[in-house]
């Protein structure tokens, strides 16, 4: 293992009482929760972009942190190197079994296409290696497909057939790339694939190119033997006005016009939740409810700030929420929690990249627990039951099984006199339940 970071040792469970910053309070890997241990549970993955790549800089001021890890800073290929030994010395102090990955984090991007898949391979070799040794593994991978110029006006949704053709060719190469290290899933992410104005964009035509370009991305990977799962994350807008990824039900209602829903299920990123209008737990359900859902993006927005901050997650009712959703979808299969969080601009130490992951981590901890303790309690969902009851007999039970139409029901109707049999939804009384939950013990 390399030492960039010798100064910090392996990060351990040390307990709520703990005052060591470079301790998880929460987060105890081995403890049994209904019949899994907590890594099992919540599956935790670095993200190499933000950990390994991201410098703190923005568009009004340049990096705060040197993410090179090597004396030769005009070598891109020797700092690509340096940091896949960066990026398994952070999982390996963590204790996190995962990471994920664009093609372009992992290794430069050269003069030409052949030079580019020459570096990911060299690359490649290195991160195999780095694997065996260490037992990490690839949540997914993924193909940057927005940040070169070429990408000005999208990739699979681009008027330029031969930006297309690029497109494909680099998705294919992170395809086999991902495959080759054992990814678990591959996920598209459409970061230019929508409209800044509608007075220059032809969306039936984009929208269909898109579909196509998924098409061809599945077909190649059953070709190479790829049997993980891919993924659609949703994101409304940002660094276009409209995405065609808007959210979770736009992507649904997208997989299902092009035939595409045995193929894809969704990765779903809190902050890009919020950027949509909804809140984290409305998009898990949803993905939940229509058999969708897949992994997570965990990190939070700031409701203050209109753009996507991709902050450690510190909110500990939405993490709550969040895994109340993913234990009543049964939990992980393929997918996971990575951190697609980045420490703020202004902390610029080595270690504030560990204590990121830790608040992020035992925030995530927390949630787990507390889902457990909403969920075994019961009243919330014995509450939401009760409140549908009307349809278990009566006219409620013939609506559901479909012996009523229009003509009964108005029969029906005409024989009430006054609807007297509404009750209190008593969202402030459940609103308070969940407090009870999760701090009635601590006080």
């Amino acid at each position: 293992m390399s030492d960039f970071f010798k100064h910090i040792r392996n990060i351990k469970y040390e307990g709520a009482k703990s005052n060591n910053p470079l301790s998880f309070k929460f987060y105890n890997p081995q403890e049994s929760i209904r019949g899994k241990t907590m890594r099992e549970h919540l599956k935790f993955a670095v993200s190499y972009w933000h950990t390994i790549c991201g410098t703190g800089s923005d568009m009004f001021g340049e990096g705060t942190s040197n993410k090179s890890f090597c004396a030769n800073v005009n070598n891109p290929l020797d700092i690509a190197q340096a940091r896949a030994y960066a990026a398994f010395e952070i999982m390996e102090k963590l204790d996190i079994d995962y990471f994920c990955f664009h093609d372009r984090d992992i290794a430069p991007e050269g003069a030409t296409l052949t030079e580019t898949n020459t570096n990911l391979d060299i690359i490649t070799n290195l991160i195999e290696q780095l694997m065996e040794t260490s037992g990490k593994q690839v949540l997914w991978g993924t193909a940057n497909l927005f940040s070169n110029k070429r990408y000005a006006h999208g990739a699979a949704t681009a008027p330029n057939s031969d930006v297309f053709a690029f497109a494909a060719a680099q998705t294919k190469k992170a395809i086999e790339i991902t495959h080759r290290l054992g990814g678990l899933g591959y996920v598209f992410w459409g970061g230019r694939e929508g409209y800044d104005s509608l007075l220059n964009t032809n969306t039936a035509f984009e929208t269909e190119n898109m579909a196509r370009f998924l098409h061809m991305a599945a077909d190649y990977a059953r070709e190479i033997g790829f049997g993980g799962q891919f993924y659609i994350e949703p994101k409304p807008k940002e660094p276009t006005k409209h995405q065609y990824d808007y959210d979770c039900a736009a992507v649904y209602a997208f997989l299902q016009k092009y035939g595409l829903t045995d193929i894809f299920k969704l990765n779903i990123e809190a902050n890009h939740a919020t950027l949509s209008g909804h809140s984290f737990q409305h998009e898990l359900r949803y993905a939940r409810e229509n058999n969708l859902f897949g992994s997570i993006d965990a990190n939070m927005g700031d409701l203050l700030l209109g753009w996507d901050i991709d902050q450690f997650p510190t909110n500990v009712y939405d993490a709550a929420m969040c895994m109340y959703e993913v234990i009543k979808a049964g939990g992980f299969v393929t997918g996971g929690l990575n951190f697609d969080a980045k420490v703020r601009r202004g902390s610029f130490e080595p270690e504030d990249i560990f204590m990121g992951y830790i608040s992020g981590m035992d925030t995530f901890a927390l949630g787990l627990k507390l889902a457990c303790r909403i969920i075994d309690n019961g009243r919330i969902d014995t509450f939401v039951s009760d409140r549908y009851q009307s349809y278990n007999n009566g006219i409620g039970a013939d609506i559901l099984a479909g012996k009523v139409g229009f003509k009964e029901l108005e029969a029906h109707a005409l024989n009430l006199e006054n609807i007297t049999t509404n009750t209190s939804s008593k969202q402030e009384y459940l609103e308070s339940i969940i407090n009870q939950l999760m701090f009635g013990r601590g006080f």
